[in-house]
């Protein structure tokens, strides 16, 4: 039977929590959804006083991230730090959202007071790695359409207007690149992101010339 569909709380489950694990941890091991995991432990720790106190006596008794976790975090720092991004959940690339899924449990971790020093203390190399997913989900888009206006300007094509525009895709490139202007003269860009668009695409603060070159 579903655990899920179990009276709560799971035994497995608390005393899982019992020994130290978090309840991300927990999840990941038994295949469910965080938020249940979480709604199991909340009815034990009313049942029973005693189990935060074991869970965090036990957090701290437990032995710290591996060389080899602390390697992990140090190649993740590193790629983080040479992109100027964190890594997207939804990334083509397996070895992104492999790194991004790691996060998430540091994350999970520092939300529910159990983040092991070590991880605290590398992470705090990395500004808002703590924040919140939809933050983080409109940086990766930024990002995306960055690399979309590259290729689309590499095709041979004028700057992408918001209006009178030959395509969807267009359309979708002009009205981004248009609020970043719109941002930049306000002084509300990030002078980071501003940086990127100047070595990403030149000429971007004028856009295109007036008219519209004829096709070929």
């Amino acid at each position: 039977m579903d655990r899920r569909l179990r009276r709560a709380p799971d035994a497995e489950w608390v005393l899982m929590y019992r020994l130290g694990l978090s309840r991300q941890r927990i999840a990941d091991l038994v295949r469910a959804e965080p938020a249940t995991v979480g709604y199991h432990l909340v009815i034990a720790r009313r049942q029973d006083p005693g189990l935060e106190p074991a869970h965090q006596a036990a957090t701290v008794t437990r032995a710290g991230p591996s060389p080899a976790d602390v390697a992990r975090m140090g190649e993740i720092i590193a790629w983080i730090t040479a992109g100027g991004w964190l890594p997207r959940d939804r990334s083509e690339d397996k070895g992104e959202r492999s790194m991004a899924r790691w996060l998430s449990e540091r994350r999970s971790e520092a939300a529910e007071g159990t983040l092991d020093p070590v991880y605290r203390d590398g992470l705090a190399r990395v500004p808002g790695w703590e924040g919140n997913h939809r933050a983080a989900a409109d940086e990766a888009r930024w990002h995306d359409r960055l690399a979309q206006l590259v290729d689309f300007r590499a095709e041979g094509n004028d700057w992408p207007r918001h209006h009178d525009y030959a395509s969807e895709r267009e359309h979708t490139l002009g009205v981004w690149i248009h609020t970043q202007r719109h941002k930049h003269r306000r002084g509300d860009l990030d002078p980071e992101k501003v940086r990127l668009l100047n070595d990403a695409g030149p000429g971007w603060q004028t856009g295109r010339t007036r008219g519209r070159p004829p096709r070929t």
